[in-house]
């Protein structure tokens, strides 16, 4: 048999990459600041040169949305900024400062790239912690995280992270992921 890919097979790769190519365009005008059949043009042209000569494996998307869920997720998300926030200020203003900061190991319970890296963007979106490293091959997050003085706290923000990942998990998970967070 030959390695070469057939008419199907790279019809069905073009289809998977037009929501990459549509986002591409869409940052490239976004970048000119401007609307115009050029720069639609010329963003076509940067897109395809970008996904031929920079390869990047496909992200495997699962297929299922759940416009609720991600609506609980978003709200959640705002509540945790904003709370957040306050405390990160609270602490930078407070008579003895931050005592403690910790880094942490957090073992999620997916293993799709996709939700771990939405999980660890959100946590890095809310103040007082930050993704350091990511073990793509074992699900694992390390964390800095602020002010953390026990085990509690350490547990707290563990239990935190694997619900933002569960939250995720429910708007836009593969249904295997699903009922693997559901345990």
């Amino acid at each position: 048999m030959s390695d070469q890919p057939t008419a199907k097979q790279l019809r069905s790769t073009f289809v998977q990459q037009i929501p990459l190519l549509v986002a591409l365009v869409v940052l490239w005008m976004l970048l000119w600041g401007t609307i115009s059949w050029i720069s639609v043009l010329s963003g076509v042209i940067v897109a395809i040169a970008v996904t031929r000569f920079f390869y990047l494996p496909p992200v495997e998307l699962s297929g299922r949305f759940n416009p609720f869920w991600l609506l609980v997720f978003l709200a959640r998300f705002l509540w945790d900024v904003v709370r957040a926030s306050f405390q990160v200020a609270w602490l930078s203003f407070r008579p003895r400062g931050v005592q403690s900061n910790a880094v942490i190991a957090v073992d999620l319970v997916t293993v799709s790239d996709f939700i771990t890296t939405l999980t660890a963007i959100t946590i890095s979106l809310i103040p007082g912690s930050l993704v350091i490293e990511v073990d793509r091959d074992r699900s694992i997050l390390y964390l800095h995280v602020m002010s953390v003085d026990d085990d509690e706290s350490l547990n707290k923000v563990r239990e935190k992270v694997l619900s933002v990942e569960r939250a995720l998990v429910r708007a836009v998970g593969s249904k295997d992921d699903v009922e693997r967070t559901a345990r």
